[in-house]
C-alpha cells in the first residue's frame, strides 16, 4: 500500500466497554488524507473533544491504552480499533465515540476488521509516509524487554510466559499486512484469569468483562465453553495489543518490534524512546521506496 487510505464510507457499531461495563456507540468515519486517526468523544460538548492517536496522547496503560487530550477528554481501551486499523493499512480516520471507552467486541480485533470490510476502503492521490528504523533501540521493564531492529518491512515478534498450564511459553512472529493479520492475528481474544477477577471489580476495571468478550484461565484451564480459536491465541492477541499500541507512532513502523512479555506500558516506552530518538529513525515516503525497489528489481 503506497498510497494513504482511509474508509470508503461510515459505519457504525455498539457494544459494552470491558472496564467500565458502559453500552458505547462508534461511528468510523473517512478522513482527509494526512489527518490521520483522530477521535471525537461526541458526548462531550463544553471544551475540546478530540483526542489525536498519538503516542504523546498516552494517559493510562494499566490494562489497556488510554489516550487523552490537553482539555482532560479521554477514551480508553483504543488498542483493539486501532490494530484493525493498523493491520488493514487505514491511514486517516475520524472514530466518533459517545462514552469514555471503545467497546470490547468480542475481545478481538475481528468485528473492527470485518467493519472495515463491509465498507471498504478509498485510496488517496497523497503518498503514504512510514517510520523506517534505522538503528536497534531497546528498553526494559521490571521482566520485560522489547526491542525495535531494522528489517526491510514491518513486523511484529512476541514472547509470552505465563505460570498456568493452558499457557506456559508461547512465540510468534508476523509480518504486518492485511492477509496475514485478518487470518491470524485478527482474532485473537484478550484473556484473564478468573483469580484477578475480584480485585480487578475493586479496583474499577473488567465491569464489563465476561466470558463473551475475554478467554478465562481457571485453575482447571480454559473455562470458556467453546476453546480457544487458536493453540497459541495467548501470544496473538499480545501481539495484537503490540500492533495497536505501536500504531500511536501515527504510521507504520517499517522494522521488526520484538518483546520479551510485552504490555501497554512497555509498547508505549519503546515507542517513545524510538521516536525520542532522532538517530534512530527517519521518514520514508513508501511510493518511492517501491520505486526504488522496482528499479533494483530490473537493474
Amino acid at each position: 500500500m503506497i498510497n494513504r487510505h482511509t474508509l470508503a464510507a461510515p459505519v457504525v457499531c455498539a457494544g459494552i466497554g470491558l472496564h467500565s461495563g458502559e453500552r458505547v456507540r462508534i461511528v468510523l468515519q473517512p478522513a482527509s488524507a494526512g489527518a490521520g486517526i483522530t477521535f471525537v468523544r461526541t458526548d462531550v460538548t463544553d471544551r475540546d473533544n478530540r483526542i489525536a492517536a498519538r503516542a504523546h496522547a498516552v494517559s493510562e496503560l494499566r490494562l489497556g491504552t488510554t489516550i487523552c487530550n490537553r482539555a482532560g477528554v479521554s477514551v480508553a481501551t483504543v488498542e483493539h480499533l486501532m490494530a484493525a486499523l493498523a493491520g488493514l493499512g487505514v491511514d486517516d480516520a475520524l472514530i466518533e465515540v459517545d462514552g469514555s471507552e471503545i467497546p470490547v467486541m468480542d475481545g478481538s480485533s475481528a468485528p473492527f476488521v470485518k467493519l472495515i470490510r463491509q465498507v471498504g476502503l478509498q485510496s488517496r492521490a497523497a503518498p503514504r509516509r512510514a517510520i523506517q528504523v534505522l538503528k536497534p533501540v531497546t528498553v526494559e521493564m521490571d521482566e520485560r524487554r522489547a526491542s525495535f531492529l531494522p528489517a526491510l518491512k514491518p513486523m511484529i515478534e512476541v514472547e509470552i510466559a505465563f505460570e498456568h498450564a493452558a499457557v506456559g511459553r508461547q512465540s510468534c512472529i508476523f509480518d504486518v499486512t492485511p492477509e496475514i493479520f485478518s487470518a491470524d492475528i485478527a482474532g485473537a481474544r484478550t484473556f484473564g484469569f478468573r483469580k484477578d477477577y475480584d480485585a480487578l471489580l475493586a479496583a474499577g476495571l473488567a465491569r464489563g468483562g465476561s466470558m463473551d468478550n475475554a478467554v478465562v484461565l481457571d485453575e482447571t484451564g480454559i473455562a470458556n465453553p467453546e476453546g480457544l480459536r487458536f493453540e497459541d491465541e495467548f501470544v496473538r492477541h499480545k501481539a495484537l495489543d503490540a500492533l495497536g499500541d505501536l500504531y500511536l507512532a501515527g504510521a507504520p513502523i517499517i522494522g521488526r518490534y520484538a518483546a520479551e512479555r510485552p504490555g501497554h506500558a512497555i509498547n508505549n516506552l519503546a515507542l517513545r524512546t524510538l521516536l525520542d530518538d532522532a538517530t534512530a529513525w527517519k521518514w520514508v515516503n513508501m511510493r518511492d521506496e517501491a520505486r526504488q525497489d522496482v528499479a533494483l528489481a530490473h537493474s
